[in-house]
């Protein structure tokens, strides 16, 4: 689920920090850059792990603070494909099963990968799986809140960066907002046994 990435960045000090540790000074600014963001096919930034080299600062004309080129592990959330993970259900839609992991919500269990026959409930906004027994058809309940197991079956990076209109869109309206797109999604599964939620699968 996590995974140590090695970095390269140029970590800028400003001269107020100087009497502060050189180390701990370009900890805080690293994890300030990219704390709680997505790098485009890598994943979701976590922390950082340590600093594996420090090379020359230099202090340029006009510019009174440090800059460092710094070689750094970091820790990322990049699960791989076909892990199991388990998360709890944020809601339900027509799309699917919407999950998170408390630091990430960005995973969509679609109609197609969830336990079969399943339904959507339009009143209880809800996915039912009619699981089929000797005495007919029990609905069990994909309720918020409740814990799931599921698989990773795929992701999705989309590249968020700010870039100028198009010559389409400043011919359309100026009132349609654009739809706004996560930068890392996940798909995830739950139509083999021992998937779904926790409580089904309880022994007696």
């Amino acid at each position: 689920m996590f995974v140590l990435v090695e970095m390269v960045d140029t970590v800028r000090i400003p001269p107020w920090q100087f009497e502060r540790k050189l180390n701990d000074s370009i900890d805080e600014e690293l994890n300030k850059k990219l704390a709680n963001k997505v790098m485009y096919n890598v994943g979701l930034c976590i922390c950082l792990f340590d600093i594996t080299k420090l090379e020359d600062a230099y202090v340029f004309p006009g510019d009174g603070a440090s800059h460092t080129k710094v070689h750094f592990r970091y820790v990322v959330f990049h699960p791989f494909l076909d892990e199991i993970l388990i998360g709890k259900i944020k809601g339900c839609s027509p799309e699917g099963v919407h999950v998170s992991l408390g630091f990430f919500d960005d995973i969509l269990i679609p109609p197609e990968s969830l336990q079969q026959p399943a339904k959507f409930d339009e009143a209880e906004q809800v996915w039912v799986w009619e699981y089929e027994t000797e005495e007919g058809a029990h609905d069990l309940y994909m309720d918020i809140g409740e814990e799931v197991r599921f698989r990773v079956v795929d992701e999705s990076f989309v590249d968020t960066s700010p870039t100028g209109p198009s010559s389409a869109e400043a011919a359309s309206s100026s009132e349609e907002l654009p739809k706004k797109e996560a930068p890392y999604t996940l798909m995830g599964s739950i139509s083999e046994p021992g998937l779904g939620l926790l409580s089904w699968w309880t022994s007696s």
